[in-house]
This record gives structure tokens, C-alpha cells and sequence, in this order.
């Protein structure tokens, strides 16, 4: 190898020629914000919750909801906890009524044991033997 020598690995060459290009030009300014808007005169500033929990303000009083009776609120209760208590019996549970008619063939099970084992025995004999 005569001659020229090569340069390491990863050495720094210096600067690449090329073309001088000029710098980019500055972005355009922002468009300019329109004016807040300007309240009337004539109306004085108030408040959002003013006047509006009186039931005399124009369509409120379709929106007021009375009271029931004692009676419809103590049934309409009662209603809503049994549903919950339906809802809350059935949940994990996809067929409710295999699971009702099984346990009415328990109870029929039981049933006959009770009416069956009632001389005392217990159903159960030892033999000796």
C-alpha cells in the first residue's frame, strides 16, 4: 500500500461542499383576534342562578314535579325493593327456572324422607352379623 494513507474509522472529514442557501423566511404574523363582544347598556349584569328556582318564570311550572301521596311513594318503594331483591337472587344465574324447578324437587325430596323417617329409626340400620 503505497501511496496515500486512508483515514480511521469514523474520522471527521470536514465540512461537505455544497450549495449556500439562503435562510428560510420568517412565518407570517398571527391573524388578528376579533373584539370581545360588547353587552348592551341597557341590561345590568346578573347573576346565572338568579330568579331561576322560582316555579312563576315563563314554562317552570310544567317542570315542577309534586309529591305523591304517602301511600304511592310507601308502594312504589316497596316495588323498587322487590326488584332489587329479584335482580340481586338471579345475578351469576342464567337460567332461573331450572334453578326454581330444582329447588322444588329438593324440597319434594326432603319431603318424602321426613314423612318416610318418622318412626324414629333416623333411616339408617345397623346389621350385626
Amino acid at each position: 500500500m503505497t501511496g496515500r494513507a486512508l483515514p480511521e474509522r469514523g474520522a471527521w472529514r470536514g465540512p461537505r461542499a455544497g450549495p449556500l442557501l439562503p435562510p428560510p423566511p420568517p412565518p407570517p404574523p398571527p391573524p388578528p383576534q376579533p373584539p370581545p363582544p360588547q353587552r348592551s347598556p341597557a341590561l345590568p349584569v346578573v347573576g346565572p342562578a338568579m330568579g331561576l328556582c322560582l316555579p312563576c318564570m315563563g314554562g317552570a311550572v310544567k317542570d315542577v314535579v309534586e309529591t305523591p301521596d304517602p301511600e304511592i311513594k310507601r308502594r312504589q318503594l316497596a316495588e323498587a325493593a322487590e326488584k332489587r331483591q329479584m335482580e340481586a337472587s338471579s345475578r351469576g344465574i342464567k337460567n332461573a327456572y331450572s334453578v326454581e324447578q330444582k329447588k322444588k324437587k329438593q324440597e319434594e325430596i326432603e319431603k318424602r324422607i321426613a314423612a318416610s323417617g318418622s318412626g324414629g329409626e333416623g333411616g339408617l340400620r345397623w346389621q350385626v352379623g
